[in-house]
């Protein structure tokens, strides 16, 4: 179990070395920490720390994050093809930070911005919505109808958005429209502090639940019957994934896919033990953002893709495939 969580944090650590090298713009490691230059006329020093560190550093935050919450919602629900972006949790955490991005709003909360603040309110109000149409008629939540609710709620707030777009001037559009094509064009590391606070707090809540998850999986009557609460497992797990999407979202925006992908690469490899599954589909979703963020660099280059458009690419047969396996 040790080798296997070690050799996926190998293979994260490893990615997260090598991007920021790899890019349109060759630099040299030995001028990037070459003290003797002044950072102000080191250029490939410039390139690295603040073009290309903090989006590497934002790419394995946000991957692990969907990733994380993609293996929580798929355990939760007992449905393969359960992620963020079904149950309205994405959906709900774009429309709030649309709303500041449009609004212009200034208020900081304990060193947040106004984005990811209204995004984690949105993904957390999305979930409310989900969850209580669910557990209206009977204890705990319905699975079918959580999905179903979460796939209608998806809709509405997809219109929502399209509403406010609607609504706005031409400069917030397009700051709109790139922004829910998913960009990890992080100019800074204020943002990514601010977004793993929440991030570290839901990954918190989440290692308490592996051995709820391995129990809910196989039914919650059987889980119950084994002494779990299975009402309290579904509220960590829940507020805890929402949490970690709306962190991913607000810095990232919506990308797709990474977390219905992932968790199912990683179950391939290693099994369903949650134990192992969790920090392997943590580490494994790190790598993999990353790796989707290198090529929205460099294969198009001077030009940069979303990184949510190679994320689509990819998911997009994956998810149809995933669909006919388990048809």
């Amino acid at each position: 179990m040790v080798l296997t969580v070690a050799a996926f944090g190998a293979l994260a650590v490893a990615v997260c070395v090598v991007a920021p090298v790899v890019g349109s713009t060759p630099i040299q490691l030995a001028r990037v920490f070459d003290r003797s230059i002044p950072f102000a006329d080191n250029v490939d020093a410039q390139i690295f720390f603040v073009a290309r560190l903090p989006r590497v550093l934002a790419a394995a935050l946000v991957g692990c994050g969907l990733a994380l919450s993609g293996v929580l919602f798929q355990a939760l629900l007992r449905n393969p093809l359960a992620s963020p972006d079904t149950l309205g949790v994405s959906a709900g955490a774009s429309l709030g930070a649309m709303l500041a991005i449009t609004l212009d709003l200034d208020v900081r909360l304990f060193g947040l911005s106004a984005v990811p603040l209204a995004s984690f309110a949105g993904s957390l109000g999305a979930l409310a919505i989900v969850y209580t149409l669910s557990a209206a008629r009977q204890r705990g939540t319905n699975t079918t109808v959580l999905l179903l609710a979460g796939i209608a709620i998806t809709a509405l707030l997809s219109a929502v958005v399209r509403f406010v777009q609607f609504m706005a001037d031409f400069t917030e559009t397009l700051q709109t429209t790139r922004w829910l094509m998913g960009s990890l064009d992080v100019p800074a590391y204020p943002p990514i502090l601010a977004a793993l606070v929440p991030m570290v707090a839901a990954m918190l809540a989440m290692a308490t639940l592996p051995r709820v998850l391995d129990l809910v999986s196989v039914g919650t009557e059987s889980a119950a019957a084994r002494g779990v609460d299975v009402e309290r497992a579904e509220r960590v797990a829940l507020v805890s994934a929402s949490l970690a999407t709306g962190a991913a979202v607000s810095l990232a925006g919506p990308v797709g896919f990474v977390g219905i992908i992932v968790p199912h690469l990683v179950r391939l490899i290693v099994g369903a033990d949650h134990r192992l599954v969790l920090p392997a589909a943590g580490l494994f979703g790190a790598a993999f953002l990353v790796l989707c963020d290198l090529a929205a660099r460099t294969v198009l280059a001077p030009v940069e893709l979303p990184v949510g458009v190679v994320t689509a690419v990819i998911g997009g047969p994956f998810f149809l495939w995933l669909l006919f396996r388990h048809d």
